[in-house]
């Protein structure tokens, strides 16, 4: 039997300070997992909201803090190693201020978008303009930190910073389109024709429900479930009609016609205490409104008039018709007022028209 006289299982030193440094690392991150995990639970049991914020934005700052420790690690153990060493050098010249800057800035960011989706629970506007507002800050922030990152690697911002003023001027032509429908989204959040939530119609005819004002683009879900994405700049010009501005409740008008011979004073009572009852029955009536009749039209077969209903919202307004119909059809049933069918009456004796019979048949003949 062959004998080994020596096993050499050694490994090198870069991997040996390699594996100390992940399992470093490694151990890191699972401290801060648990130690953030229960602070964090600990933090949504209370009042306070800043709190739980700051926690949470310090989760990926933290991962990267504990990478760029390892980095550092890894540098000190390489020093025996003079051409590691030097290699891993000057790729951390360039890694760790990029790693600092980006836990930096995604620290910030978070805090910045955390405190916008906070405050916009208590401010209409904010709430409206809340995508456009954390994405103007997420790009100055980034951007912010880009020029900070390149001063600290050495690269002398000035020229860029000058270079940026005459690159927008093309940028901002070449965007003319996207910067029209940015500006006017601004516009809507501000002048606010529309928010979040209302039900519109446009001059094209559409209707639906406002979902989101977005940087190019205005999202309205309709009635079908199909949504239409209108640009900001079209819908800035165009006509618009709010259903729910200045106020959601809103007069829901029902025509109705009763026969000539009918006793318009009975008619008026009788309808008027079907909508009161309506609206103080139906779920989506206004029960303390002041319904009225008008009576407007003689027309061909009927004489005509209006009821005002009213209903808490655009929506509501087909379920109050429908059972204000129904209510009303019957009671005029049981009064005996007749809703005329559309006819045409043939006045004889005013045209002097007489009929003679003859053997072939009846002829009209004047």
């Amino acid at each position: 039997m062959a004998k080994l006289d020596s096993l050499d299982l050694s490994l090198p030193d870069w991997a040996i300070s390699v594996f100390i440094v992940l399992v470093t690392v490694g151990i890191l991150l699972s401290i801060k997992h648990l130690i953030l995990s229960r602070l964090i639970r600990l933090s949504d049991k209370t009042r306070y909201y800043f709190d739980s914020l700051l926690l949470r934005a310090i989760k990926w700052p933290l991962s990267l803090i504990a990478l760029l420790f390892g980095i550092l690690l890894l540098e000190e153990l390489l020093n025996a190693n003079s051409a590691m060493s030097s290699r891993l050098e000057k790729m951390t010249t360039y890694i760790l201020p990029t790693l600092l800057v980006l836990a930096i800035v995604m620290f910030v960011d978070s805090m910045i978008t955390g405190m916008i989706s906070h405050y916009s629970k208590k401010s209409r506007l904010l709430h409206n303009s809340q995508s456009i507002m954390k994405g103007v800050s997420r790009s100055f922030l980034y951007g912010i930190g880009i020029l900070i990152l390149l001063s600290t690697l050495g690269v002398s911002i000035t020229p860029l910073i000058a270079s940026l003023g005459i690159g927008s001027l093309a940028v901002a032509l070449a965007l003319q389109p996207t910067l029209e429908n940015f500006f006017s989204g601004v516009q809507l959040l501000m002048d606010r024709p529309i928010r979040v939530g209302d039900f519109i119609e446009l001059d094209s005819g559409e209707q639906g429900f406002v979902e989101k004002i977005g940087w190019r683009s205005t999202w309205i879900k309709m009635l079908p479930n199909n949504t239409i994405i209108m640009p900001n700049s079209l819908l800035s010009e165009s006509k618009v009609i709010n259903y729910f501005y200045p106020q959601r409740e809103l007069s829901v008008p029902v025509e109705v016609n009763v026969h000539y011979d009918s006793d318009l004073e009975k008619v008026e009572e009788i309808t008027l205490e079907v909508a009161r009852e309506i609206l103080k029955s139906h779920e989506y009536g206004v029960n303390n409104y002041n319904t009225f009749v008008v009576f407007h039209t003689f027309d061909s077969s009927s004489i005509n008039f209006t009821v005002m209903l009213r209903a808490h919202e655009y929506f509501h307004q087909f379920f109050i018709r429908s059972a204000f119909i129904k209510a009303l059809h019957k009671r005029f049933k049981v009064e005996g007022i007749v809703i005329p069918y559309p006819i045409r009456a043939i006045n004889t004796d005013q045209e002097n028209v007489h009929f003679k019979e003859k053997h072939t048949g009846h002829q009209l003949k004047r």
